[in-house]
C-alpha cells in the first residue's frame, strides 16, 4: 500500500517536470526589450509575475489595444518578417519580467479588450511570423501596465528569443 501511496504522488511531479522542461528548452518565446528589462510570454503561469486576460466585451476591459494598419500611427510595431532579426536584445536575466495569458482575469491583472476600432489605450501594428496580435498586446500591456501604473510610452523593441 506505501508502494502504491509513493508511486501516485510520485507520477505527478514527474509529469510536472517533463511539462516545465518542455516549456524552458522552448526556442521561441514572443518578447520585447524595454531599457536594460526584458518582457517576456510564457505559457507557465505560476512563473508569470504579470497576468493578463482578453475579453471581448469592452466593458469589461481595463486597457484597451487598437490594432492598426499602418506603423506610423502605432505606439508598438512588431515587424520580424525580415531576414535580419535580433535575438541579443532579449537575453533572459535576473530582470526579465515574465508575462502569462490568462483564460480568466486574475486579481489585479490588466484585461485586455483587442480591436481594430478605437478608442484605444495603446496601438499596435503586427506583420510577424514569431508574434501574434494577441500576444503583442499581452506584451505592451504587461510591459508598461504593472510596472509604471498607468500608461506612459516607452521605447520598446521586438525580438524573440
Amino acid at each position: 500500500m506505501l508502494r502504491l501511496k509513493v508511486l501516485a504522488s510520485v507520477v505527478p511531479l514527474l509529469a510536472a517536470a517533463v511539462f516545465a522542461r518542455a516549456e524552458i528548452g522552448s526556442v521561441s518565446h514572443p518578447c520585447i526589450a524595454l531599457g536594460e528589462t526584458s518582457v517576456e510570454l510564457t505559457s507557465l503561469f505560476w512563473t508569470a509575475g504579470v497576468h493578463v486576460a482578453f475579453t471581448e466585451d469592452p466593458a469589461r476591459a481595463t486597457v484597451r489595444v487598437q490594432i492598426t494598419d499602418d506603423a506610423d500611427t502605432a505606439d508598438f510595431a512588431v515587424v520580424d518578417d525580415g531576414p535580419g532579426s535580433e535575438p541579443e536584445s532579449c537575453q533572459a536575466n535576473p530582470a526579465t519580467r515574465l508575462v502569462s495569458i490568462a483564460a480568466q482575469p486574475v486579481d489585479g491583472g490588466q484585461v485586455i479588450y483587442l480591436s481594430a476600432e478605437g478608442p484605444a489605450d495603446y496601438r499596435i501594428y503586427v506583420r510577424s511570423k514569431s508574434f501574434s496580435q494577441r500576444e503583442a498586446a499581452a506584451l505592451i500591456v504587461g510591459a508598461h501596465g504593472s510596472q509604471y501604473g498607468g500608461h506612459r510610452p516607452l521605447p520598446l523593441q521586438a525580438a524573440s528569443l
